[in-house]
């Protein structure tokens, strides 16, 4: 009789295979899912999400123009790191109003370099895009504010301010931001770009912020230059500066057009402080900008408070401007005011442009001229004649797309 000998390996063959059916589904192997945890810190990082943009960058991360981007919170550019926005990229915001935006913390850098066939453009993704859609797009800079020292912005718990005047936070050219200006409450409110302390090695032109739910271009402090802005159908203020801003501007374009209908309670083409909300009138370093180059044009029904508002220590030298009313509803109650109850201009101010006295628009019209409210008896020097030529060509922003 033969005796039949198994090796173990033979054996536990045949108990798998006596256990084993065809029904039995194939073993997959498990794949970890990504690892998220706010910060991008790299550009293979997995929280470089093109449907889900948002958090902390920390690295140097691009945002390719051939991805299709939805910004859906906050996405803050840390010190240290670089936000590139390739020329031609669309990013899509999220309808989330004050926690959806873009923030460039002190020490980091934005480089959105566009070109005029290929700008770079920041809108709401909603499928009826209104004002107020999203936050905005703000930059902190390490540049003097008023008063000196540092403060902390208007909207979110970030510091801006120092004493490094040609500080550099980046680059904005051909950049278009629409559907800004969320609200946080009755005094507290995103603009369309905000500039912190932002210092004049940053470079800012041929930018525009169309369609916003509060002011348009807004300057805290800082020293830094912008050129060629076009700025239409702000609810409130087309151009701002307060705190100590001491940069140039040229070619600034403000407008609303004839379908415009939104109230506010007292917007203007420009709102220019020297101090923050004129608490500080003894505030060393105030605002002094100079502008060559501004139209500012109101063809809405909704009347505005003031063409030109300087006031509460601020000076400015401006230069080629033009003022106009097109369209025969269009009004506003001043076309140059020089102070309300915190405070005046100061005396060195100059203003120089013409004012098309179409559609009853007083080009005679200059409030506060002589200061001696204000404890100075110099008059601040205003010279408006009539013209009717805008100062600004629009072709300049043909590259927007937006028809005039």
């Amino acid at each position: 009789m033969k005796r039949l000998f198994l090796s173990s390996l033979a054996i536990a063959a045949l108990l798998v295979a006596s256990c084993s059916s065809d029904d039995d589904a194939p073993t997959t192997p498990t794949t970890p899912g990504p690892t998220l945890d706010g910060t991008i810190a790299s550009q293979d990082d997995d929280d470089l999400i093109v449907t889900d943009l948002k958090g902390d960058v920390t690295g140097d991360i691009t945002l390719a123009a051939s991805e299709a981007w939805i910004l859906t919170g906050e996405l803050a550019v840390k010190d240290g790191a670089t936000l590139t926005i390739e020329a031609g990229t669309t990013i899509k915001a999220a309808a989330g109003g004050t926690g959806v935006f873009i923030v460039v913390e002190q020490g980091g850098k934005i480089m959105a370099d566009g070109t005029a066939a290929a700008p770079i453009k920041i809108t709401s993704n909603a499928g009826n895009p209104r004002p107020g859609d999203w936050g905005g797009l703000l930059i902190n800079g390490k540049a003097p504010i008023s008063g000196g020292g540092t403060s902390t912005t208007e909207v979110l718990p970030l510091q801006y301010g120092g004493t490094e005047a040609t500080d550099n936070s980046g680059v904005l050219d051909y950049v278009i931001v629409e559907y800004t200006g969320a609200r946080i409450n009755g005094e507290k409110e995103f603009n369309g770009i905000t500039l912190y302390g932002v210092g004049s090695g940053t470079q800012i032109s041929n930018v525009a912020a169309l369609f916003g739910d509060d002011d348009a271009i807004e300057f805290f402090g800082g020293t830094v230059s912008v050129t060629n802005a076009l700025m239409v159908n702000a609810r409130d203020d087309m151009f701002d500066w307060t705190q100590g801003w001491t940069g140039n501007g040229s070619n600034w374009y403000g407008l609303r057009t004839a379908d415009f209908t939104a109230i506010s309670e007292d917007p203007r083409g420009i709102e220019g402080d020297g101090n923050l909300d004129g608490n500080s009138p003894g505030d060393a370093g105030q605002s002094n900008p100079t502008i060559d180059g501004i139209t500012i044009i109101n063809s809405g029904i909704i009347e505005m408070a003031d063409m030109i508002k300087i006031r509460r220590g601020s000076g400015a030298t401006i230069t080629n401007a033009y003022i106009a009313l097109n369209n025969e509803d269009a009004s506003a109650s001043d076309l140059v005011d020089l102070r309300d109850g915190r405070g005046c201009a100061i005396a060195g101010l100059s203003l120089t442009g013409t004012a098309n006295p179409a559609n009853g628009l007083d080009i005679m019209d200059i409030k506060n001229r002589t200061l001696a409210d204000c404890g100075d008896a110099t008059e601040a020097t205003v010279t408006i004649t009539s013209g009717t030529t805008p100062s600004v060509d629009t072709a300049i922003f043909a590259w927007t797309g937006f028809t005039f």
